[in-house]
């Protein structure tokens, strides 16, 4: 019998923080093929996610609500622009900020990525009410850790209560 060490992480299995990060990847996994057909990574995918809610917001904006840093998000956002979902402008009012813009065919990959919400309901055998219920759950639950981090703010997306 292996003796347990005082002080010892438990098992992948019985931490959270696990549970967490395997399922992002596994909804990752079921996204994959919808979105390579769509021609977007997921990081792509969750910037036009953003845009979709309020569209014309700065880098800043944007990265906040991913938490992410901007200087993280800058190459995302150039490939997004060369594949012609979203243009980027200077702010007239302070040019060092940097405005991002829907296109009219990033507008329009709003419906054709609807499929994807769709996908994971299947995938995942529970009913709309019950993945809405565990996303509100998982908010409470990041943002109540966020609430603890010096310098770090939860990051703002929209509230709804879709999964």
């Amino acid at each position: 019998m292996t003796q347990k060490k005082v002080g010892a992480p438990p098992p992948l299995d019985d931490q959270l923080c696990y549970a967490v990060y395997s399922s992002g990847i596994a909804i990752q996994r079921v996204y994959k093929p919808l979105l390579d057909q769509l021609g977007l990574t997921y990081p792509q995918y969750l910037v036009l996610n953003v845009l979709w809610a309020e569209d014309e917001q700065t880098v800043g904006e944007i990265a906040e609500k991913l938490a992410l840093e901007s200087s993280t998000l800058t190459p995302l956002l150039k490939r997004l622009e060369s594949a012609g979902f979203v243009l980027r402008t200077r702010s007239p009012d302070n040019e060092r900020q940097v405005i991002v813009a829907l296109t009219e065919q990033g507008r329009l990959m709003r419906d054709r990525a609807g499929c994807l919400g769709q996908s994971l309901l299947e995938a995942s055998g529970q009913s709309p009410r019950d993945l809405a219920l565990l996303n509100r759950q998982i908010r409470q639950l990041r943002d109540a850790i966020y609430g603890h981090l010096q310098n770090w703010k939860a990051p703002g997306g929209t509230n709804s209560n879709t999964y």
